[in-house]
């Protein structure tokens, strides 16, 4: 009976460390860096919101938050990495509308759930995008942009971040409502188009306006038209697309994730740190001036807005007819 007894208190000993481990873990926690994947080539926004986010969130989690860029299928490949990453809270993701809702749409292999396969930490920025061209093309507004491609359609080509990617949606957008005709050619992440469009490569690109704005300030590219429905603060000298096509309206924005299961302690310490890093006046003035704008939302916050895209742009992207096996 003794015995018996002994092996119960052992068996319950046991049951009650198993429960005591994660909540004495995520008390711990982070004990080690922690990375923060970025689903695309370096140079992009994501990539200069993820950088300024990470410094900032190293101060307020006592440990170093790595940036790793993991580039590849719009998004696909550093998204499902983390997905399938041990949900401790050192493997993060900073995801997009890409990532996060309009992947899901244009696959028909998924390679993972954007609301189950993640835990939602909090929506740091929405940013806008922009119509840029090289200075030496010759269309100085939407207006004359349209002319030249209804005069020659097929003739000019945009850049874009990539296959599916917001700035393609951008692009195909703009010729529907337009009624033109160009020529998409995508590339592995905005950095490697910027440097196309900038050499006059490729003549027109559409881009998240953070990661153009300082080329755009030093005159390596002229801006023709945000994508939002009001004026950029910080660039109110460019107007708007939607001033020349009514209705037009596109944007990106950048949000943390951690692996589904990850308990909400650590979750709540990430969402913390985030919000911070955000909120930091250095932070805050670059974004600002990159035309990023701070949000900073919960958790839950984050899921439904999820939830909401899903909705919003499934119907936007079959209107584009592109899709990926």
């Amino acid at each position: 009976m003794i015995k018996l007894l002994s092996a119960m208190a052992r068996i319950v000993g046991a049951v009650g460390l198993a429960f005591a481990a994660p909540a004495a873990f995520a008390a711990d926690y982070p004990t080690r860096p922690v990375v923060m994947i970025v689903p695309f080539a370096p140079g992009g926004s994501t990539d200069l919101v993820a950088r300024l986010v990470a410094a900032k969130m190293s101060d307020a989690l006592k440990q170093q938050v790595i940036v790793e860029n993991r580039g590849g299928a719009g998004g696909n490949l550093g998204a499902a990495a983390v997905a399938k990453s041990a949900p401790d809270g050192y493997t993060i993701l900073m995801g997009t509308v890409a990532t996060h809702a309009l992947n899901p749409a244009l696959y028909k292999k998924k390679a993972y759930d954007a609301e189950k396969d993640f835990a939602p930490v909090t929506l740091l920025v929405n940013v806008p995008n922009v119509l840029t061209v090289n200075p030496n093309f010759e269309a100085k507004s939407v207006k004359e942009l349209i002319e030249l491609a209804r005069k020659e359609p097929g003739k000019y080509a945009y850049a874009s971040s990539g296959n599916g990617s917001p700035l393609h949606l951008s692009g195909a957008l703009f010729e529907k409502l337009a009624g033109v005709k160009l020529i998409h050619i995508p590339y592995k992440g905005s950095g490697p188009a910027l440097v196309d469009v900038i050499a006059g490569q490729v003549p027109i690109q559409f881009d998240n306006l953070p990661s153009s704005v300082e080329h755009i300030k030093a005159g390596r590219l002229r801006a023709l038209g945000v994508t939002t429905a009001q004026r950029a603060p910080s660039q109110p000298d460019i107007p708007t697309i939607a001033e020349t096509l009514p209705g037009y309206e596109t944007y990106s924005w950048n949000a943390l994730f951690a692996p589904a299961g990850t308990p909400k302690e650590i979750v709540d310490k990430l969402h913390d740190a985030g919000v911070a890093a955000v909120n930091d006046p250095m932070v805050k003035a670059k974004l600002s001036d990159a035309s990023a704008v701070i949000v900073g939302s919960t958790p839950d916050e984050l899921a439904a807005h999820v939830t909401k895209e899903l909705a919003k742009w499934a119907p936007n992207v079959a209107d584009s007819g592109a899709q990926i096996d």
